[in-house]
């Protein structure tokens, strides 16, 4: 069925207007693995040790985004199948309502050197059993299940 230019203008303007009002965001993040070592990113405006990712922007798929994100924050471009790990709710003091899928990734090659800016403090591979002091609990988490190869840990953030 084809919509009318006013039914498209309607449905965008009511889709813009929940969204807003409901402020559910569906983010992305990839796990890139070496062996036994995980990739960890630090940013500039917020807490802690993070994988790599961001939002899903409009058109793209979860995994598309976890691609983007880790290239552009990192400089290392996933090649070959990324496994979902699974779908997470995000709790923090600013929303309870963000859902962030996590891929799994282990093969990816460097197509750009890694330098600070605005957005990304610092990056680094880290050991399994040697995580960085500061490390996101929901980040520890995930690494967890990864490590252990089960979901048996609650899907919270």
């Amino acid at each position: 069925m084809t919509m009318s230019p006013w039914q498209r203008m309607r449905t965008s303007a009511h889709l813009f207007l929940v969204g807003v009002r409901r402020r559910m965001v569906l983010g992305a993040r990839a796990a890139l693995l070496d062996g036994d070592r995980v990739l960890l990113l630090r940013h500039t405006y917020m807490p802690g040790w993070h994988f790599p990712g961001g939002g899903v922007e409009p058109g793209e798929t979860a995994e598309e985004a976890a691609r983007r994100e880790a290239e552009e924050e990192t400089g290392l471009r996933v090649e070959g199948p990324m496994t979902l790990l699974g779908l997470y709710l995000q709790k923090h003091e600013a929303t309870n309502r963000d859902h962030v899928a996590v891929y799994v990734a282990r093969r990816h090659r460097q197509v750009k050197p890694f330098s600070p800016n605005g957005e990304i403090a610092e990056i680094g591979w880290f050991a399994f059993d040697a995580l960085p002091e500061g490390i996101d609990p929901g980040t520890a988490l995930r690494i967890g299940e990864i490590t252990a190869g089960t979901r048996d840990v609650p899907g919270l953030w």
